[in-house]
Formats: C-alpha cells, sequence, structure tokens
C-alpha cells in the first residue's frame, strides 16, 4: 500500500523550538506539509525555526504556551486553528525532565509531570477530535516505558499514563483519526548535560550506540504517512527497552 502524502497538511508541533521537537518539524516541512511552531520560552528559537521551514517552501507559524498554566494550553488548539486556518496533524513532543528519585519525590512534583506530560497532550488530543474531526496524531513517549528511570520518576510515571491514553484514544478516535506514539531512547543528552552523559550509557543499549534527533523524527513520518498503523509505539532506541531497566543505573 502507498504512502499517504502528507504535502499542503498542516501539522502543530508542540516543543518545536528546540530538541527533537525541532527536528520533526524540518522533518514535516521536508516532506511539504505546513507548520505551527509550538514554544513556550524559546521566541527565538522558534521564529527562527520558522524562518528555515519556510525555505522548503511551506507556511510556518509561530504560537507560544506555558502547560503549567491552564489558560494557555487549553487555548492552544483553538489558536493554532485560527493562526493557520486549518490544522491536520498534531504531534504532541514537548515535555518536562525533572529529576526525582523515589526518596524525593513530592505529589507537588508528580501532578507538575503528569499535568504537563500527559494532561496537557490528552487534552490537545480531545480538543483535535472536537474541533478537527480527522487527522493523525503522534505523542512523544519514552523507550524506559518497558521499565523504570529511577532518577526521572515523576517524569517516567507520567509517560506511562500518555502511553495508555494512546492506546485509548486510538481505539476511540477510529476510523477518523489514527493516533500512534514513538518512544525515544538515547537521543540526545539532558539539557545541560554533555555529550559525554550519552557515552557515558551506549553499554546500555544492544547496539552499543546512542541514536540522532533524525531517527526519531523519521519514525514520526512513518506514521504520519501510513494509512493502516494505529495504537503503535515504535520504540527509537537501539534495543534497548528489551533490557527493561530493573537497575538503578
Amino acid at each position: 500500500m502507498a504512502r499517504e502524502s502528507i504535502r499542503g497538511k498542516t501539522a502543530l508541533v508542540t516543543g518545536a523550538a528546540v530538541r527533537i521537537g525541532r527536528e520533526i518539524a524540518l522533518a514535516l516541512a521536508a516532506e511539504g506539509a505546513n507548520v505551527i511552531v509550538h514554544y513556550r520560552s524559546s521566541a527565538v528559537e522558534a521564529e527562527n525555526l520558522a524562518r528555515e521551514l519556510r525555505e522548503h517552501g511551506v507556511q510556518a507559524w509561530t504560537v507560544q504556551a506555558d502547560f503549567a498554566k491552564q489558560e494557555e494550553y487549553e487555548s492552544l488548539i483553538p489558536r493554532a486553528l485560527h493562526t493557520a486556518g486549518a490544522l491536520d496533524i498534531l504531534v504532541n513532543s514537548a515535555s518536562i525532565f525533572p529529576t526525582d528519585k523515589l526518596e524525593d519525590l513530592t505529589f507537588a512534583s508528580l501532578m507538575t509531570n503528569c499535568e504537563i506530560n500527559a494532561w496537557a497532550p490528552f487534552y490537545f488530543c480531545r480538543a483535535f477530535k472536537q474541533l478537527v474531526g480527522t487527522g493523525k496524531i503522534i505523542n512523544l513517549l519514552d523507550s524506559r516505558l518497558t521499565g523504570y528511570d529511577w532518577n526521572h520518576v515523576g517524569y517516567i510515571l507520567s509517560k506511562h499514563v500518555l502511553a495508555a491514553m494512546t492506546q485509548m484514544i486510538a481505539l476511540d478516535y477510529a476510523p477518523e483519526i489514527t493516533v500512534n506514539a514513538v518512544a525515544p531512547g538515547l537521543i540526545l543528552p539532558p539539557p545541560g548535560k554533555p555529550e559525554s552523559y550519552l557515552d557515558a550509557l551506549v553499554d546500555t543499549v544492544p547496539l552499543k550506540k546512542h541514536g540522532e534527533p533524525d531517527e526519531v523524527a523519521d519514525a514520526a513520518i512513518y506514521l504520519l504517512t501510513s494509512p493502516f498503523c494505529t495504537g503503535q509505539i515504535i520504540y527509537v532506541d537501539g534495543g534497548r527497552h528489551l533490557k527493561e531497566y530493573q537497575k538503578k543505573y
């Protein structure tokens, strides 16, 4: 079966100004899709990316929202629709990645992780269904879903919630909307960490190397152009999820 074209479609990518979100936005533009670049505080990076996207011959806009502020994320999908005039694709890439262990995880931290990493993406998915009705959704998860992340407990619990939501809404939104996910592994070091952070962990990867952001983007594009995938999670992690992180790395 042939790939579906996304040329001329319009995509909203949350967290698009930097890191993996930026790579997905560039991949979408390379496929001919228009892109709404969401950002929280990286205004300069978002505007620079929008200019770069337009060089592909597509339209690009920027929209700001802080997912810790209910009034800002609840208005994101209507504002994106108003700005671009159409919306066909939603990519939920934005997330936070705070450090907390079991012994110091607080209720407030867990709720913040869940609101930004799980509830906000779910809210966007539901608003997409209500206001758009047809299209494609991609959620960004984490390869540690098959185990634990002992140093980012609130974060990984929120990603488990988003993974369950992904499969539930894939069932509920079919056949009009496909809902899939990509679960990256060692791709980029956490903000503020050097490249050596990844190098120190390559032995935890069966393929003995770390990946690149464009490999995550390639997986997203595959799911967005597939006519027969929904409810799927593609692990882009060199097989790391097969090791089931039971140990405290």
